[in-house]
Formats: structure tokens, sequence, C-alpha cells
């Protein structure tokens, strides 16, 4: 007890190392006095989901299955999401740890640069659509030239990272109630504008046949595969295990499953413009009807899309700077340009083909890390630390490939939970025919 006290008074001190903008434990495990309380933590996850992106595939599931087939996958995609996040959180929330920490138990020190730049660069990604999507939508909605709005969008997100976690907390705060009464309002003139009742909606079957009900899940559970593979990044600031499950929970099953919804919502009431390629955004509907309105909708696009490109934009950063010398604030302006010069090709565009990318070489990374540091604790705790364990990452590559050749081969699968398991399954296999590990002497 009195070692554990005495070590935490000598970390205070680093918790004014970051100055005005505090420490962001880039390198270290972030200490037991730097922890940040359930709602703070909570308000990362549950602000990050809600965002028109979700609400797009959302309305595209219920515009291909009907309302109610539609909900059961997004709350099924949801459960998994709860179930495989909440997993990767308790560890984090545990030890303090990052993404990149995390995966050095299992990858190794070396290893886990594989899977740990892999994901750090496939969020950029995301951060490159959302700046995209800020200069489309502001385009279609008022007329704005596509690059100011990415631009003014690619600024405004970049200093919201560089202020780290607490502006990540407060963003949260201010877009979760902003989107929940702003869509209420869409649905209110989607079903003023529609000519449609509300029973009618809740009966929607559904116009279109692109999907299956497994497709649809694999598309929530892409979604936030990347993000939330890379948890830790944010519940690593939570007090204890269960307090990080907690605030995961907060966005799966619960804020994601609502943002799904609402878009889902938006197409069976009728408010939603060419539903199979655009699905349940529902900007449009909150704009026309007055400048405070209208007004009041720009800002909505800045904080909704802001919140989710910020937060992967510091996945990025913090994934980045576990592996290099550098801090996370300087790679996050660096990587912010590499996005927003991504957006300004038009890479973005190929969203579906980055989901089907993220549903298949994702997953398996977490289910991996969870069958090492959750199933296996008790045969890999203490265990000497080495550059690579090169069953985890023959693990992570078989259940990659059976996603693959279930994506291709067996239509209307769900492929991340093919690849999961398959992952889980060799791992397992590959533990129990090597020698026990040999505990490190302290």
């Amino acid at each position: 007890m009195t070692t554990t006290t005495s070590a935490t008074r000598r970390q205070e001190p680093r918790l004014r190392e970051g100055g005005p903008l505090g420490e962001e434990y880039e390198h270290e495990p972030v200490p037991q006095g730097a922890r940040r309380g359930l709602l703070s933590v909570s308000a990362v996850w549950f602000g990050f989901p809600m965002n028109l992106g979700n609400a797009v595939f959302g309305g595209v599931i219920v515009y291909n299955l009907g309302l109610a087939q539609g909900a059961a996958a997004i709350l099924l995609g949801n459960l998994v999401l709860f179930a495989y996040v909440g997993a990767l959180s308790w560890l984090a929330g545990r030890t303090g740890e990052n993404f990149s920490h995390q995966a050095a138990r299992t990858f190794g020190t070396l290893g886990s640069r594989i899977p740990a730049a892999f994901l750090s660069t496939v969020v950029i990604g995301w951060y490159s659509f959302q700046i995209g999507l800020s200069g489309t939508t502001l385009q279609e909605a008022l007329g704005w030239a596509p690059l100011l709005g990415a631009l003014a969008g690619g600024v405004l997100y970049t200093v919201l990272t560089v202020l780290g976690i607490r502006a990540l907390s407060l963003i949260g705060l201010v877009a979760t109630p902003l989107f929940v009464v702003l869509a209420g309002v869409a649905l209110w003139f989607g079903l003023a504008e529609g000519g449609t009742s509300l029973g009618h909606a809740l009966s929607y079957e559904g116009a279109g046949h692109a999907l299956s009900f497994g497709a649809a899940m694999s598309i929530v559970i892409a979604g936030f595969s990347d993000s939330g593979t890379m948890t830790a990044d944010f519940t690593r600031w939570a007090r204890s295990g269960r307090a990080a499950v907690a605030a995961a929970s907060c966005a799966f099953p619960f804020a994601n499953s609502v943002s799904y919804l609402v878009g889902g919502l938006v197409v069976a009431v009728g408010g939603a413009v060419d539903p199979a390629v655009n699905g349940g955004g529902f900007l449009g509907l909150l704009t026309g009807h007055g400048p405070l309105l209208t007004s009041v909708a720009v800002l909505f696009v800045f904080v909704n899309l802001g919140s989710v490109a910020s937060h992967c934009l510091y996945n990025g950063a913090v994934g980045w700077s576990a592996i290099t010398p550098f801090r996370m604030r300087p790679l996050a302006i660096a990587l912010s340009v590499l996005g927003l010069v991504a957006a300004m090709t038009g890479v973005w565009s190929l969203f579906l083909d980055w989901l089907n990318l993220l549903g298949i070489f994702v997953p398996p990374i977490g289910a991996v890390l969870i069958t090492d540091q959750l199933f296996l604790r008790r045969r890999t705790a203490g265990r000497e630390a080495r550059a690579y364990r090169p069953g985890a990452l023959v693990a992570w590559g078989a259940g990659a490939g059976a996603a693959t050749v279930a994506h291709y081969l067996l239509p209307g699968s769900v492929d991340a939970l093919i690849g999961m398991a398959v992952a889980c399954g060799v791992f397992l296999a590959v533990e129990r025919t090597a020698p026990a590990p040999v505990a490190q002497v302290a």
C-alpha cells in the first residue's frame, strides 16, 4: 500500500507536464491520479456514434429490410459491438494502457506495430471521410463550395483533437443532445411533409433488396470496428475496468442504436431523398424553415461531424505516437493534413469498400487480444516480454482470411463474426500446442 501511494505521489507532477492542454500519456499508462470520472469518459464515447453518417447507414438498412427487420439487425449488431468493445474497455480500465501498449502484450513489442500502424492509418481514412462529408453536406444543404466546407471542418476538427481528451468529452456533451433534439425536429418535419402517419411509418416494409439481414449486421459492426478496437485510447482514462465498460455501453448498444434508428425512421416517414443512396440523412429536412433553424443546422454539421472526426484523429495520433518517439499533438496536425489531402482526391467517397475492409481485417485483431488477455489471462499473466508473438499474428491472418472468404463466397453471412471466431479458435489452438509461458522474474 505504501509503495503504491508513493508511486502515485511521484506521478502527480506529471499531471502538469502537458501545460494548459494537459498530459495525454501517449507513451505510458494513465496513472490512477490522472483518471477521469464516469461522466467524462462516457461523454467521450456516447457523443461519438451519434452522427449523420450512422443515420445514413441506418436509413440504407431500413430501406432494404423494412423497419422491423432493420431495427433487429441494428440492435443485434450493437450487442455484438457491446461485447467486443466492452471486453477491450475492461482491459484498458484495469491497466490504463492505450491500444498500442495493449497490443504489445499480445503481439509482441515489435509485432504490435503491425496492427497498431494499420489501425492508426485506417482511422485517418474515417477522418478524411468526415472532412469530405462536411464539404458535400454543406454544399447540398446551403450551396457552399465543398472545398470551403472541407477546409473549415478540417481546421476545426484538428483544433479539437489537439486540445485532447478534455475536448472530446466536451464535444460529446454538446453533440449528443444536439443530435437528439434536431433528429426529433427533422422527424417532425418528415412526418408533416411526407404525407404519412406514424402508424404507417412503423409498419414500413422497405423498398430495396440490396442487403441481407447478415449484411446489415456487418455494416453496423464494421462501422465501429476500428475505433471500437482502439477503445483503450479512450477508456484508459476510466478509474476501473467496470467504469470503462459502463462508459463503452453508453455507445454500444445505446447511442449507436439511436443514430441508426433515427436514420431508419427518416426513411420510414418518407423524409429521405433517394434513400437507396443517401439513406437516412436528415439535414435537408432542417433547412428551408427560416434563418434561425438553418444557422443551427450549419452548427450541427460541424459539431456532429467534428465529434466523429476528432475522435478518429485522436485515435490515429495516439496510435502513431505510441509506436514512434513523437507526441500526440504534432502528429495530430500532420495526420490532419494527410487526411485533408486524401479528402481532396475524393477517396472518401469509397466508403462502402472501406466498410468491407474494416469488417474483414479489423475484428480479428480485437478477438486475438480478448482471447489472450481475458480468456487465457491465468496462463499468460506475468509472462516475459517478447519482440514478436507469431501465434497472435497467424491468428489475425487466419481470421481475416476466413472473413474474406465468407464475404465473397457466403453472401449474407456476418463477416466480422466469422473472422472473430476463426481468429479466436486459431489462437487457442496455437497456445494449447505451445509450451507454458515463462513468468517474468521481478
